[in-house]
């Protein structure tokens, strides 16, 4: 398969992994349409960060397949169009906030550390820390670097590990705003939350219990409390 406008954001099919004999993820066949935002839902263990690692190309399947708009996920077309942020920040010890942003950004074609950048810095409110290494910062600082990290650098497609964890409350709203602003622009997001603000504003809630498929549609909170305490 090749880039096609037509193509969406991500297709997995059939998409399975197993660890010895314990199914992580059972056949999953999901679309997810270019510009559509989704809650991936479910208990710890049931898949979520497991789809999202395969879907990213750091995990690899068992079985099946995964497409990011029309690419296979290995490829370096679906590699620079994916923007994943796992649920414990992976830092550099030896990089500054600021040298983070920059190299990253410029891996992925971007412009290094610009006026969007700095905007968002000043937005999650440590535009003062930019010249330090985050590989001290608190958890909460350090979520907040890597959530600049993958929202600066290009992307269409943005998968999102439960990112509110470790947030105040003000960084969290700062969170749930520039995640509206990035689907506003067109990219496809992905976020593995049960946050009941970020369900709300979603097109679209994906439950997953014990690694099948369980729910695909629009859900209110309530729902999607019940789909994750049962």
């Amino acid at each position: 398969m090749t880039d096609d406008d037509n193509s969406p954001a991500i297709e997995a099919v059939g998409l399975t992994k197993v660890y010895a004999d314990l199914p992580a993820l059972h056949p999953l066949d999901l679309t997810i349409e270019a510009g559509q935002s989704v809650a991936l839902i479910g208990h710890n263990g049931s898949g979520k960060s497991t789809f999202l690692r395969m879907t990213a190309g750091l995990l690899e399947p068992t079985g099946g397949d995964v497409y990011i708009a029309g690419w296979p996920v290995g490829e370096i077309p679906a590699r620079a169009t994916t923007s994943f942020l796992p649920d414990d920040p992976v830092l550099y010890d030896d990089l500054s906030v600021r040298e983070h942003v920059e190299y990253v950004s410029r891996l992925h074609g971007g412009n290094g550390f610009d006026g969007y950048a700095q905007d968002l810095a000043e937005r999650f409110k440590i535009a003062d820390r930019l010249d330090d290494l985050p590989a001290r910062f608190s958890r909460g600082l350090r979520q907040k670097t890597s959530l600049i990290l993958g929202i600066a650098r290009p992307f269409s497609v943005l998968l999102v590990d439960e990112p509110f964890v470790g947030l105040d409350a003000p960084g969290k709203n700062t969170l749930l705003d520039v995640l509206a602003e990035v689907h506003a622009d067109g990219a496809a997001v992905v976020v593995a939350t049960h946050d009941p603000e970020f369900v709300e504003r979603v097109d679209r809630s994906v439950a997953l219990r014990d690694g099948e498929k369980v729910f695909d549609g629009k859900a209110s909170v309530s729902e999607v409390l019940a789909l994750v305490s049962t």
